[in-house]
Parts: structure tokens; sequence; C-alpha cells
């Protein structure tokens, strides 16, 4: 792993820093291929409006891309991760609101994810912990993912990712990617005003079915009418698309349309 902190190489930052302390920041995380981060713009945006939603202090567009090139420079595949914590400002909720933010730029190994994954497919399960409705935080790749990690501990043997719901009872996303399914035709994927990570990938799946003249709504999924779908994928930036086979007892096929859109964005993920 290679890491820049606040533009010098490193690995540790000061306890008494607000994301180590409350989970004070945001990040980004994005596959590299040849060098190259793959959808820089696409995480950049998403990394501008988080900074703006939690009134950090955005560091300049041009040193970003300056350390992200740094990192990975010479690697042919990997994982870049960009942090951003509102930094040191002493012991309490309250923030410092001109302290110096902290910045972590690292390049981390390519997971080992078996290709058989985007041919064949993964099995899936619903999950217990819910995801909290809230609407300031909804859309944000915030620090704060306890959510996440107990909605992890559940997996049972032989499933890849859980789906998570909030306290009303619809799905909105899986631990650690976005779900998209399909219904007599439709391309559906849940809403995600009140909670749930807007992913990138997420986007431009979006982005590329309706291209294609795909019939594609946004909107409520509950486990009913994704137990009743006749396709479900999931999506982020580094697994691109992952078809399901299984989702607890119910079987589903890869199909036609989840074939399409894999070869609709075939251009922005890591190749097997």
């Amino acid at each position: 792993m290679t890491t820049l902190i606040d533009g010098k190489p490193g690995e540790s930052i000061s306890i008494l820093d607000r994301g180590f302390q409350y989970g004070d920041g945001i990040f980004e995380t994005m596959a590299v291929a040849n060098s190259e981060p793959l959808l820089w713009d696409r995480h950049l945006h998403r990394f501008l409006h988080g900074t703006a939603r939690l009134s950090l202090k955005a560091p300049s567009v041009d040193l970003l891309r300056r350390e992200a090139e740094q990192v990975c420079r010479g690697n042919e595949r990997g994982v870049l991760k960009i942090i951003l914590t509102r930094g040191i400002t002493g012991r309490g909720y309250a923030p410092n609101m001109d302290a110096a933010t902290t910045r972590a730029v690292s390049l981390l190994p390519w997971p080992d994810y078996p290709a058989r994954l985007r041919t064949d497919g993964v099995n899936v399960q619903f999950c217990r912990n819910l995801i909290t409705r809230h609407p300031v935080l909804a859309g944000l790749k915030h620090l704060n993912r306890l959510e996440q990690v107990l909605a992890r501990m559940e997996l049972k043997n032989g499933c890849t990712e859980g789906l998570m719901q909030d306290e009303t009872g619809h799905i909105i996303e899986g631990t650690m990617a976005n779900i998209f399914i399909v219904s007599g035709g439709a391309l559906l994927t849940p809403n995600l005003e009140h909670s749930g990570v807007d992913g990138v990938m997420r986007g431009l799946v979006l982005e590329r079915a309706r291209a294609l003249s795909m019939d594609c709504r946004v909107t409520e999924l509950t486990r009913e009418i994704i137990l009743g779908a006749d396709e479900v994928f999931l999506t982020n930036s580094l697994i691109g698309i992952w078809p399901v086979r299984q989702i607890e007892s119910q079987d589903y096929p890869v199909g036609r349309i989840t074939k399409q859109i894999q070869d609709a964005i075939r251009d922005a993920i890591v190749a097997d």
C-alpha cells in the first residue's frame, strides 16, 4: 500500500483527528487500471458534493489529481482511496471550522474477486440490521459505516452480499453495492433520497441504460418486489456488475438486460 497524508508519505494520523474520533469525514474508492483512476470526474463530483454538504474544506482538484497520479504511477491495477477528515479540533463534538483538514490518498491492492462472479453471479441474503433514514447524509460516502459493518457480520456462508432496508421496510442497498432489478422489462433501483450511497457505478448504469432507451425508474423497492423480480444485479465501482443468482431460496437467471448493461459499461471497469 502506498499512502500520502497531506501530501507526504506516511501511515498514521493523530489520535485526536476527528475522522478517528467521530468518523467526521468522507471518502471515495475507485478502480485503477493502467495507472489511471476510472470514472475520476464522477467520483470527484460526488466527493466535492460531500465536502459542501458537510461543510468540509475541499482540497483543490489539481492537488488531488497530482497526488492520485503519484500513488497510482506504475500500477497495472489497484484501488485508489481518498479520505478527507475535519482534522484535529480538540475534544468534543463541536468542530473548529477554521482547523485544517486531514487528507489521505492511498493505493491499495486490487481485491481478489473470482472472475466467475461477473458471469455466474452471486448469492445474496436480506440483513436484519437497518440502514437509518437521514436526508442530510443520504447519498454521501461518509466515514460512519457501522451500519454496514454490523450488516456484513450477518452474512452466512456462501453469501457474497447482504441487502439492507430502512425502518419503513424499503430495501435501500447492499452492504457494499447498489441494487437493480428488472421487472416486466423495466429497470428499477431504490430511491436514495433518505439514505444509502449514491454510487458512481449506479449513476453510470442509469445513464447508459437510458441511452439504450430502456425504461429506467428510481422507486421504492420492498423485499416482496425484489423476490418477484425477473433479474437482479449489484453495482459498485470495483465489481462493475455482479448478477444475483439467488436471494435466500429464490433463484434468478443471468438475464438479457443484465448482460446488455454489462456490455454497456465495459469501458468503465477493470478487466478480469
